[in-house]
């Protein structure tokens, strides 16, 4: 629930699937442009918000989420952040009160999925944090010695990073268990989907890019407020059909997630795409525009950018096999992550992997066939196992790496191509409805953890447009 407060704010006392922090790495250097911007960003936010014009020297409080704060400080810094890959990409911003709302209700709901975290007792360990920051430098050609360098010379500080990307892999995790972990695909949808692709004659691997604006409608919407984002959609339909450019109308107007992208779905597949999508976006030409298309989300208006693609594809599958160890109340995280490191320096000196995957090993379904999980095709192991075990070669060994299960101990035996036809449709289509069912579903999820979540904004200018002005009743 939204609740807006003006009252005079008080000093603070107590203080993005790897993708996109990988992504995040690639822009570490808009804290320069915010070292440079900052008193312009500060004078600005000063000028449109009066309230904020406090002492000189007080980090203010914006918004107030949960247990938790939004100071002034930290909304400069992610619009600073936002600016720069804007202009990176060559993409115009909104007015800065629009960008600042737009920023805002991204770090409001940064920080309640990191509460949710915290409550749930999700924590990322300094080993998961290390081996991630080791794959950030590796994207960036560097050392994570190079990386602590740059940062710095940036004016960046590092344990502000850390943080940062603490932050996000809490995230991540918190929506694999409460979303991806829920979804389900029965046999019926993949054969549907098969016999779909048949009979339309679609080509299941052409790709789209896809542009989306989204007005949203709260759970348990009036009739009166559904009506009126109706008309919003339609308005900017009208706006967009006499040549406003979609990317700053989606950045100024759009609620989903993607609005600080300009409303960018990035390079998908038709079955990867929501499934109010699925029979528009074909018909559609390069640059037409179709909606308002309604949801339970609210109303959304989409753009077809460009599409490619339509060759034939192969899949690799992987024969692996691994050491499982779940902490619990005798065995901590640490315990089981330095015992699967002494298991591998028993296996580099000569011991039987399998041997020891029988004697050590707590998924006993593997554990009697010596660790064995069989070919594996992608898509079948959570992403965390199946990424450690990508970058393995042919009976390589990997570091213990962490999952929602525990840590494992990974070792690839061999690898092989398949191209049957049969096969390969049957996978993208588990694959394609899995992703396109997890979209749906986070987007309905963000929405809903934010209706229920306490958050209180103390800057009036800064509410979300069309929220009451007078402070409402928060959720105990």
């Amino acid at each position: 629930m939204w609740i807006n407060s003006s009252r005079e704010a008080l000093p603070d006392t107590d203080s993005e699937t790897i993708k996109t922090i990988l992504d995040m790495s690639n822009q570490h250097t808009a804290l320069t442009h915010f070292a440079k911007s900052g008193p312009l960003l500060s004078l600005l936010i000063t000028l449109l918000f009066p309230s904020l014009s406090l002492a000189e020297g007080v980090d203010r409080i914006v918004a107030v989420v949960e247990d938790d704060v939004i100071l002034e400080s930290e909304l400069q810094k992610k619009i600073a952040l936002i600016r720069q890959g804007l202009s990176q990409s060559g993409t115009l911003p909104p007015s800065e009160l629009a960008l600042a709302r737009q920023v805002l209700d991204r770090l409001i709901l940064e920080k309640i999925q990191i509460s949710m975290a915290e409550k749930s007792g999700l924590r990322v360990d300094d080993e998961t944090l290390r081996q991630t920051i080791q794959q950030i430098a590796q994207k960036n050609n560097m050392s994570p010695e190079d990386l602590r360098s740059s940062l710095r010379a940036e004016g960046i500080e590092y344990l502000d990073f850390l943080e940062q990307i603490r932050g996000e892999l809490a995230q991540q995790r918190l929506r694999s268990g409460q979303v991806n972990s829920q979804i389900k695909i029965s046999d019926r949808e993949v054969q549907n989907w098969m016999e779909a692709r048949l009979k339309a004659g679609a080509n299941p691997n052409v790709e789209y890019q896809l542009g989306q604006i989204l007005i949203g409608t709260p759970q348990g919407a009036t009739p009166e407020t559904v009506q009126a984002a109706r008309e919003k959609a339609e308005k900017l339909i009208a706006e967009l059909s006499k040549g406003a450019d979609f990317r700053q109308v989606s950045l100024s107007s759009s609620d989903a997630s993607e609005a600080l992208k300009g409303g960018d779905l990035g390079w998908r597949k038709l079955s990867e795409l929501p499934t109010i999508y699925a029979d528009a976006v074909p018909k559609m030409k390069k640059g037409s525009i179709e909606g308002p298309i309604r949801s339970p989300s609210g109303f959304h208006i989409i753009k077809l950018m460009d599409q490619r693609g339509g060759d034939v594809e192969s899949i690799t599958k992987t024969r692996v096999r691994h050491i499982l160890l779940k902490p619990n109340e005798v065995m901590t995280n640490d315990d089981a992550r330095k015992k699967l490191e002494t298991i591998k320096t028993r296996i580099e000196a000569g011991d039987d992997f399998a041997d020891l995957a029988r004697g050590n090993s707590d998924d006993k379904g593997s554990a009697v066939k010596g660790g064995d999980l069989g070919f594996v095709a992608p898509g079948a192991l959570v992403p965390e196992f199946e990424q450690a075990m990508n970058d393995l070669k042919p009976n390589e060994l990997s570091e213990p790496t962490q999952s929602q299960f525990g840590w494992h101990l990974i070792q690839v035996l061999e690898r092989q191509e398949s191209d049957d036809t049969n096969e390969l449709l049957k996978k993208q289509a588990q694959d394609e409805i899995f992703k396109r069912k997890v979209e749906e579903e986070t987007e309905l999820w963000l929405r809903r953890i934010r209706d229920e979540a306490y958050v209180e904004i103390r800057v009036p200018e800064l509410m979300p447009e069309g929220a009451p002005a007078e402070a409402g009743k928060a959720n105990p």
